[in-house]
Parts: C-alpha cells; structure tokens; sequence
C-alpha cells in the first residue's frame, strides 16, 4: 500500500496525485495553486519534489509511482516556472483590478482572513520584492501573497521580474533537488525508505514559517495577558 496516500492527506498526497494526472496535471495544479485563490490547499512543494524523483530512471522504485512512466524532466523544468509565473501574474491582475473586495467574504472551512492578513505581514516586513520571492517557499502564503501584491499597487512590470526570479528559483530548485537525490541514491537499496521520509521533511520545512509566526503570536499575546495584569495590580496597589 501507498506510505503516504495511507496517511490524512489523501488525494492531496502527491504519491496519489503524480500518477492520477501526469505532467500536464502537475503543471495546472502549480498555476491553479499560485493564481487562484481556491488552489493554496495544493501540495506544491512535495508535488514538485517527487515530481523530480519521477522524471528519473528511479521512479519505478517508489511506492505508488512504480507503474507511471517517466516524467519529463525537461518538460517540468519548463513547464512548471512557466505555470507558475502565469498563475501569479493572473493574482497580481485580479488583485489590482478588484481591489480589497477580492477578499471580503466571511470565513469558511476553506477561506481565513487570516490568509490574507499573512501575506500582507510578510509583505510588509521583507518589502515588495523580497516577498515575492520568498513567498514561493511558504505554502499558503504563495497563493495570497500575488493578488495582495496587486491590491497594495505593487507595479506590474516589478512585479514580473521578481515573479520570473521566484518561480525558476521554487520550482527548477525542488525539481531537481528530487531528481539528482534520487540519481545519488540509485545504488540504495529499498530508496523509497530515503526518498519518503525526504517528502516528509520538505512538508514540515514549508510549513514550520506557518508554525512559526502562530508560536509568535501565541507568545506575543500572552505577554500581552500578563503586562495588563501587571498593570491592573498596579492601579489595584495605588487605589
């Protein structure tokens, strides 16, 4: 049985996803997860890793992915930055032509203001172009942070050079970072006892800026609960 379809992730799980829809499958699923807002739920990052693993000669040692043909190796080197460089060019537009109002809609079970209140934080804090780029690497946050660049005015034509720089330095990076770990550990026996868990840690990576900035908060606010209690008991001391 398939390691990772086994676990909560489902059809999300990109050992399930990678032989249901093949290159062009990944290629849309990379411009839906950068240019719509309903895609940020996409396994972008593990998508593109094991996509490399399978655009190698290795792919038929891996659980779930041993009866799919190869990939193109040049096809997702292409393809995938060229989709994603599309996707979130289309969120910078919508951003810029509908404004705020893009978001203005109550929380549900897939949409959180707080998506969009994420991206905006970061792009405050590493300015416009930095954001861009590194916004690539932060699930969720990848998604929301390109209509929001588009709401805050960010110019189109900055916009798109940092787009370009973002989407070959994410997809090409962990494209081939799947594909020459597999050719390094062609001569291991059982790979797919290496190359899952290096699924694993590349989810947990992606997501640990998320976990990070809730611990932050979490920490922010209970400093908070306890300078106004300090301050009440000092108002309570003086009365």
């Amino acid at each position: 049985m398939d390691t990772l379809s086994a676990g909560p992730l489902g059809w999300l799980d990109p050992t399930t996803l990678i032989p249901a829809v093949g290159l062009i499958g990944i290629l849309a699923i990379i411009f839906a997860e950068t240019g719509l807002l309903v895609g940020f739920f996409f396994p972008g990052d593990s998508l593109l890793f094991l996509a490399g693993v399978a655009a190698s000669e290795f792919v038929s040692k891996i659980p779930g992915l041993e009866d799919m043909e190869r990939l193109s190796l040049w096809g997702l080197l292409v393809g995938a930055p060229l989709c994603a460089i599309a996707g979130a060019q289309l969120g910078h537009w919508l951003g810029a032509k509908y404004g705020r109002k893009m978001f203005e809609r109550p929380n549900s079970r897939l949409f959180k203001r707080e998506y969009v209140e994420k991206a905006e934080y970061y792009f405050a804090k590493f300015g416009p172009a930095k954001a861009v780029i590194l916004a690539r690497f932060i699930p969720i946050v990848r998604t929301f942070l390109n209509p929001v660049a588009g709401v805050l005015k960010m110019p189109a034509r900055q916009f798109f050079v940092y787009n370009v720089v973002g989407a070959i330095l994410w997809c090409d990076g962990i494209v081939l970072l799947g594909y020459v770990l597999a050719a390094r550990l062609s001569n291991v026996p059982n790979i797919d006892k290496y190359i899952l868990p290096a699924v694993a840690v590349i989810i947990l990576l992606s997501v640990s800026p998320i976990f990070l900035e809730i611990f932050r908060g979490w920490r922010a606010r209970r400093r908070g609960l306890a300078t106004e209690a300090g301050d009440d008991a000092v108002r309570r001391h003086r009365a």
